[in-house]
């Protein structure tokens, strides 16, 4: 009789603990869109409020090119002698609310170019809708999207490169398969501005075929090569196996500096670059899978 009111007392407890097992709550599962929410918080920290309607924003840059595109932007960003909309005080106080503006768009601004139009109440909210998804879109860069950026001529890229850029790099060499390791934007980048290092400070490790080297000679003759660390119009830094040298050029009359820079062909063909040479050397450059 004992065993049994043991075993019953233990069946009652197994039940009781897989009852309460089964009452607990399920955790919260995370949000299904991770970007929308990280969008949100983006937002909320920039403190630009929701995005407008999307249809409404279609409407009202149909209706803005053609009415005040000349004068003020396709894009709203200034154009024909109108000002720049998207850093409007006016247009920043609306809001989309279409409140502010609906005046200056009835009556216009008499003594300026500005001329009145007869829009609708409904015209004149997508207008402002339009608006402030360029506002938005000025203030919160997270949401811009780069579009598609190869665009050239293989065939004449290929051309440019084996007249400009063979002599140092090759397609099968240190490119090889450069267009796997890279997306467009940062194969583009990398050739126009090929530099490793920041403006903040030391961005990836530098690659030592991209380091500037500096020759200093004294009026005496002895000359000193190494690292280029910094020139300016007082002094020059270098280091060399000996360690770090600096001269100041006032204190040190005669001296000669001759400074050698790999990456100096990228800087001169950047001044030379037309658009279309930009876009062919990246479309030949995307073929090198």
């Amino acid at each position: 009789m004992k065993l049994c009111r043991l075993v019953g007392a233990s069946l009652l407890v197994l039940s009781l603990s897989a009852f309460s097992q089964q009452q607990e709550p399920a955790p919260t599962p995370p949000p299904a869109d991770q970007s929308a929410a990280m969008k949100e918080a983006v937002r909320n920290f920039l403190a630009i409020g929701a995005p407008p309607n999307p249809e409404a924003v279609k409407r009202g840059q149909a209706l803005f090119v053609p009415t005040c595109g000349f004068c003020h932007g396709t894009n709203a960003g200034g154009g024909n002698g109108g000002p720049d909309l998207v850093r409007s005080v006016l247009v920043l106080h609306d809001k989309g609310t279409g409140k502010e503006i609906t005046p200056v768009i009835l009556n216009g601004r008499p003594g300026t170019a500005m001329p009145a139009f007869k829009l609708t109440n409904a015209q004149i909210q997508d207008l402002a809708a339009f608006l402030l998804s360029r506002n938005q879109a000025a203030a919160n860069r997270m949401e811009y999207k780069l579009l598609n950026i190869v665009t050239g001529d293989p065939k004449a890229g290929e051309t440019y490169f084996t007249a400009h850029c063979a002599s140092c790099h090759s397609p099968t060499g240190d490119l090889a398969h450069i267009a796997g390791k890279m997306d467009p934007p940062a194969l583009q980048s990398r050739f126009l501005y090929p530099k490793s290092q920041t403006f903040f400070g030391p961005g990836a490790p530098e690659n030592p075929r991209s380091q500037v080297t500096a020759t200093v000679t004294l009026a005496s003759g002895q000359s000193f090569t190494g690292r280029l660390n910094r020139i300016d119009d007082f002094s020059v830094a270098l280091t060399d196996q000996a360690g770090p040298h600096i001269w100041q050029f006032e204190s040190e009359p005669g001296i000669k500096v001759q400074v050698n820079n790999p990456l100096q062909p990228h800087i001169d063909l950047l001044k030379q670059y037309t658009d279309a040479d930009m876009h062919n050397i990246l479309a030949y450059l995307e073929t090198l899978k």
